[in-house]
């Protein structure tokens, strides 16, 4: 297979995330195109025995110190523009390390692959950029969960990210009057509560009023990615690691989805 069948597929992720780094569509775009002549110079760069994807990503990131395009102030595309400021304030290799994951959905061992890294630097440079978001987005948040541990665990990730608790639910009535006592900036919801409630009622509830972003965490996945209802742009599914929780909380903080479309009914 040549080379530039291997590329191709990967040609959108790719600009998507030189368009992130560079910090708009044409600087970008300008970006991956000298990546592409470069390698029509010198095939021997990308090593077709490799993962195309994740060797595209690295030949990108290893040439980028080297690629000289002319830089734009403004993003282009409408993600990048809400984006753009807290992109541009954290530190760029965990800015980068970011981006693959949370948006590119790399593994944090292909991330280490295509920068370079060990695993174990990659994931400093994830709870880096955490630190480095959650400093940009401080906000309140609602926990919705009626199991007392998981509950204290979820509250102590989400203080170490810098965010302040406004209180635990543990049923439907309580997520709603502790929501309007205290507008969340974010909410956190178990969809099983101690009541027979459902968390996705109370977060359906919840954001009539408030328009804030829902991270569901649950045992029972499988009840909200049904594809026949809209789903949630986060999930977690339990048992959870910390690791996941965190960057979860600061990918949906970041992009600043609105939880409009997130909820099943």
């Amino acid at each position: 297979m040549s080379i530039a069948s291997q590329i191709a597929p990967v040609l959108p992720s790719l600009r998507r995330h030189a368009r992130a780094i560079a910090g708009s569509q044409t600087s970008g775009d300008a970006y991956v195109g000298a990546m592409l002549e470069a390698l029509v110079e010198d095939p021997s760069m990308f090593d077709q025995s490799a993962d195309p994807k994740v060797e595209a990503f690295r030949l990108l990131s290893t040439m980028w110190p080297s690629l000289h395009v002319n830089a734009e102030t403004e993003a282009g595309q409408q993600w990048e523009k809400a984006a753009a400021r807290k992109l541009a304030a954290l530190t760029p290799l965990a800015r980068q390390a970011f981006l693959l994951v949370a948006v590119e959905e790399f593994s944090n061992a292909e991330t280490a692959a295509i920068l370079g890294q060990d695993e174990a630097d990659v994931s400093g440079l994830l709870d880096q950029a955490a630190r480095e978001i959650s400093d940009q987005v401080r906000t309140r948040v609602l926990i919705i969960e009626d199991e007392p541990l998981i509950a204290h665990d979820i509250e102590t990730l989400v203080a170490d990210l810098g965010h302040d608790v406004t209180g635990i639910a543990r049923t439907h009535a309580e997520a709603v009057s502790l929501a309007n006592e205290e507008a969340p900036g974010l909410v956190l919801a178990d969809i099983q509560l101690a009541d027979g409630s459902s968390g996705i009622d109370a977060v359906n509830d919840i954001i009539k009023t408030f328009n804030v972003p829902v991270i569901f965490i649950t045992a029972f996945p499988e009840r909200l990615l049904t594809g026949e209802k809209p789903e949630p742009a986060f999930l977690i599914t339990k048992p959870f690691v910390a690791d996941m929780v965190k960057a979860i909380v600061s990918q949906a903080l970041f992009f600043d989805r609105a939880a409009g479309s997130q909820a099943a009914a």
